[in-house]
């Protein structure tokens, strides 16, 4: 590269490390299996001031046990790097686990018979919350009405977003707080709202949240993420999905205690550098996460090139290429990462061409080191997949929705016919192709749970979409530190973070797509680090421990 090019190219964004002083004694850990590309038959481990110091054998590490502060046995357990949730609704996600939890329900009847005993159940309430019911899963198919959720709740207001949460159905006593709503787009009298309707309802519900109830609701969140042996999260905000106070609270509270790490996203549109300097200001790391190009599958608000397979439209478009290419610009010019919610096939062909109208503009190359994101990614196509490796962008996928709504008779199936389904998440292409994988959950619309994710993405329900195990564990540790711009986390090296986790878990294997692989791949003649077996049915790691830069962030009680 010229020394001219060079000097076009912006200053790398890398994030800073948000968490809390790091632990500043040396621990060594021992007797168990480390998973560590520096050695892969490695039992034993070094941390020291928050970082990992050195990784090796058991008859090394003798040398280093009478010169630190703590000697833990690991007593045969496995320690990994924590795992990075890459796109999480982290007070959604702590409203969930507190309130309303709606995924098991099997019929309407059984999600009516719920509300009606939670709202019994919290009386003082101003407004009940509820989340992911999933009407494509009932035998009716169709969602409660709005008389029935009057009837069950007794009149009160109810917020109750589909699992994808680009929809939602409420009480009237909800829809009477906000004024204009049946004008709004997306307004539907005894229908799930979508669009400016949906927004406006769900800013009423979040509106009679107290503070006391974010706070609680987060630190739920938190908990939850490191007992499962998550260590970062990407909080993904918006002003059209939770507001600046939820935000800003959720990073400080993540910064002044011991847990997660949290970055944020905000995802609002960036004109120039006044735009670009709020965005800063709030404590973001860029200008994006959902903002949307476009809605979701599951509510027919995913905009596509051809009609639904069930309904006689195409979907909903937010933005379109000249949008995209305006921010992306931008951003680009203001050393900011920038990011889009995209789903359906059109509105990953907007990001595309925005995306490649923004490099024409401000120079392929600082559009590449600016490692701008696209959130879902579902519909690909080759063409799509080969233009997100020419332009340098991170897929921030999350492979629990193909577990989901995967399959020949799975809602994607259903919205798209069964040829169009079998199209999407294709991970194995974008891996092939060169494109960053970043893992996460959306949670709540898929709960948070990363071994369960791995396996997810390791026996996708369309075979030639499969990775290995190796891979997608990569892109759920490494993968979300190397989308924020970090190639020195997510793993267990000498000079990382000490972000780690300790299993309990049962032998390990090396498990690749072709099971040909898989048969001679437990061989240690390999060399690489094994991981516990993934296959369906077989039980997934249980977390012992998380730290977070040196610091225990959880336990397993009487462990």
């Amino acid at each position: 590269m010229s020394s001219e090019s060079a000097a076009a190219l912006p200053a790398r964004t890398v994030a800073p490390l948000p968490a809390a002083e790091p632990d500043h004694r040396t621990v060594l850990l021992r007797g168990g299996e480390v998973h560590s590309p520096a050695d892969p038959f490695a039992t034993a481990m070094v941390v020291e001031r928050g970082h990992v110091a050195w990784v090796g054998s058991e008859g090394a590490a003798d040398a280093f046990a009478s010169g630190v502060d703590e000697v833990i046995d690991l007593e045969g357990a496995l320690v990994t790097p924590a795992f990075t949730d890459a796109h999480v609704h982290t007070t959604a996600t702590g409203l969930a686990l507190t309130g309303l939890d709606l995924s098991s329900a099997r019929t309407r009847a059984e999600a009516l018979a719920a509300v009606r005993e939670y709202a019994a159940s919290r009386p003082g309430d101003d407004v009940l919350l509820g989340h992911g019911w999933d009407a494509a899963r009932w035998p009716e198919r169709t969602p409660p009405s709005r008389a029935e959720l009057d009837e069950a709740t007794g009149g009160r207001p109810l917020y109750l977003p589909r699992i994808d949460v680009h929809s939602a159905v409420a009480t009237t006593a909800l829809l009477a707080r906000v004024p204009g709503v049946t004008g709004l787009d997306g307004y539907h009298p005894d229908a799930p709202l979508t669009g400016a309707a949906h927004h406006a309802v769900r800013a009423a519900a979040h509106a009679a949240i107290t503070p006391h109830q974010r706070e609680e609701a987060q630190r739920a969140a938190l908990r939850r993420a490191a007992s499962l042996g998550i260590g970062t999260l990407h909080e993904c905000g918006g002003p059209e999905i939770s507001d600046e106070d939820d935000f800003t609270s959720l990073l400080e509270l993540a910064r002044q205690e011991a847990g997660p790490r949290v970055f944020g996203y905000w995802a609002e549109k960036v004109t120039g550098p006044k735009d670009a300097d709020r965005i800063r200001e709030l404590g973001a790391l860029g200008a994006a996460g959902d903002l949307f190009v476009d809605g979701a599958l599951g509510s027919h608000t995913a905009c596509l090139h051809e009609p639904y397979a069930d309904a006689p439209h195409t979907g909903t478009a937010h933005l379109d290429a000249a949008d995209v290419a305006a921010h992306v610009a931008a951003c680009t010019e203001a050393g900011l990462q920038a990011g889009f919610h995209a789903i359906g096939d059109a509105a990953v062909s907007a990001v595309v061409d925005g995306v490649r109208a923004a490099a024409a503009k401000v120079g392929l190359a600082r559009i590449r080191a600016a490692r701008h994101r696209v959130e879902h990614a579902e519909m690909l196509t080759p063409e799509t997949v080969a233009a997100f490796a020419e332009l340098g962008l991170t897929a921030s996928v999350q492979p629990a929705f193909d577990a989901l709504w995967g399959g020949e008779d799975g809602m994607y199936a259903q919205r798209l016919g069964a040829e169009r389904a079998r199209t999407l998440n294709p991970y194995a292409a974008l891996l092939r192709a060169g494109v960053p994988l970043a893992f996460g959950s959306d949670s709540p619309v898929t709960p948070l749970d990363p071994w369960g994710t791995v396996r997810a993405a390791a026996f996708h329900r369309t075979p030639e979409h499969r990775v290995s195990a190796r891979a997608a564990f990569t892109a759920h540790t490494r993968g979300g530190w190397r989308a924020i711009g970090r190639d020195d986390a997510g793993t267990l090296v000498p000079g990382a973070p000490a972000d780690y986790a300790v299993w309990r878990t049962d032998e390990l294997v090396v498990q690749a797509p072709d099971d040909r692989v898989a048969r001679w791949s437990t061989d240690p003649r390999s060399g690489t680090p094994g991981l516990p077996d993934l296959s369906p049915g077989a039980t997934l790691p249980v977390c012992l421990r998380t730290v977070v830069f040196g610091q225990t962030v959880f336990v397993r009680p009487n462990e």
